[in-house]
């Protein structure tokens, strides 16, 4: 890991601590907060694995040590004043000791109007709705009918998508990628595929695709 960044110039509360704020790479989610001092820092940084200082233990607590949740870091960053990190990761499991992704999973309170669509909040609503069956949803309705009536409509807007996009209709294409989208992701939900496994395979891709390229222009 590349870093001329002098740790002297961070600022340590009076106990030597820092506050890093963990998220993950790939979605940007808000994972845990931590605390590091310098050892734990120095550590992380040669390890290329968050390692933190428990106030709780008063000892040094490399992530994953014990449940093998471990979390690789992609880069560290300094805030503004220099009393606050961002350790951007990509994890090997959840990072909430309760089995949880994210350590900020209680809800204290949601905007109705600004509340940000995701594709991960519309994965989460799906499994929602296979869990605990909600009468008259229409996600509910498919996941009670089976695979056999997804893989059907996936099939029906897929050819949607194509008549779309003959007719070279944007606005229609626009309308018919988002149902199809949709589907594909209850499809996802119903044969336990995350989000992250699509990311995976897509980025594995974009690496042999680059390769590739640069086998060509030699």
């Amino acid at each position: 890991m590349i870093c001329d960044f002098n740790l002297d110039n961070l600022k340590f509360d009076e106990k030597g601590l820092i506050p890093a704020i963990v998220t993950e790479s790939d979605t940007g989610k808000l994972l845990t907060l931590a605390y590091m001092n310098r050892e734990s820092l120095e550590i992380s940084i040669k390890e290329e694995r968050t390692c933190f200082w428990s106030r709780s233990r008063q000892e040094l607590w490399r992530k994953g040590e014990t449940s093998g949740n471990c979390q690789h870091i992609v880069r560290i960053t300094a805030d503004c004043d220099m009393d606050a990190l961002q350790v951007v990761v990509k994890k090997d499991g959840p990072a909430c000791h309760t089995g949880e992704d994210s350590c900020f999973h209680k809800e204290v309170c949601e905007s109705e109007t600004l509340n940000e669509f995701t594709l991960q909040s519309l994965m989460d609503m799906l499994v929602g709705r296979k869990i605990n069956k909600k009468e008259g949803s229409y996600t509910t309705y498919l996941f009670e009918k089976g695979i056999d009536k997804i893989l059907k409509k996936v099939g029906e807007e897929s050819t949607e998508v194509i008549i779309a996009g003959k007719a070279n209709d944007k606005k229609e294409t626009i309308y018919e990628i988002a149902d199809l989208a949709y589907h594909v992701m209850v499809l996802m939900v119903e044969m336990g595929i995350s989000l992250e496994e699509i990311h995976n395979e897509l980025a594995s891709r974009h690496v042999i695709d680059k390769k590739v390229k640069q086998e060509k222009m030699v």
